[in-house]
């Protein structure tokens, strides 16, 4: 069962790059809170709350409680920028969720059986091409994550999307737009390329090619002179 997020946010007027860092200065940062039936609301979030939160893996793909006031709503985090130097929050998208409206999310894949598969006992290495995939559903379906079953990967194959068991109504959106893409493999190890000889090494045994005559075939072929 997913874990229940509430964050407590603030009604923002003040808008722009300078109030943008000026509520940064105060420990909060911008957002906004958009979709459903009413208008898109700025909003200032605490930080480090937020932040914490964060730390949560079904932060991403959990139904969030967001209360101003009084009211509260019921919302999905959509997008994140971050700072791209600092272990800060620059701002944050939020969508609000309405329970007979389908929401598109992406949620992270927790591989299983990844040890037991034939594939890594033969000495293969495990390659994964998604660690989270979009899905589609109503609010009520959605699921913390999806469990991709690996158990039975062999070596030189891969797992495929439409081998991913989904949650009734819940919808992979690249299989509903037939695209069916790997997302799992077990390839042999590269093999080492085979050292080159060493300059010289192969004269002691006697192997090195010549490049032309040798001084001793050239006076072999010198025409005798007139004695």
């Amino acid at each position: 069962m997913s874990k229940a997020f509430e964050l407590t946010a603030e009604l923002r007027d003040d808008k722009g790059k300078g109030a943008s860092r000026r509520l940064r200065r105060t420990g909060k940062f911008p957002a906004v809170l958009y979709g459903g039936r009413d208008e898109a609301r700025a909003l200032s979030v605490n930080h480090n709350d937020f932040f914490h939160k964060l730390e949560n893996e079904s932060f991403y793909s959990t139904i969030l409680t967001i209360r101003v006031g009084d009211i509260e709503q019921q919302a999905i985090l959509k997008d994140l920028q971050r700072h791209p130097a600092k272990r800060q929050i620059m701002h944050a998208d939020f969508q609000r969720v309405l329970a007979d409206e389908k929401i598109t999310l992406s949620v992270p894949l927790h591989f299983l059986g990844e040890t037991d598969a034939p594939g890594f006992k033969e000495g293969g290495i495990i390659s994964r091409m998604h660690t989270e995939i979009e899905i589609s559903c109503l609010p009520k379906d959605l699921p913390e994550y999806l469990e991709v079953d690996a158990s039975g990967v062999e070596l030189d194959k891969t797992l495929l999307m439409s081998e991913i068991t989904a949650p009734e109504g819940v919808e992979i959106n690249d299989l509903s737009h037939g695209r069916d893409q790997p997302i799992l493999a077990i390839h042999r190890p590269m093999k080492e390329e085979e050292e080159l000889p060493v300059e010289g090494e192969e004269a002691a045994e006697g192997e090195v090619p010549t490049v032309g005559d040798t001084e001793e075939e050239k006076k072999e072929d010198e025409p005798e002179g007139d004695s």
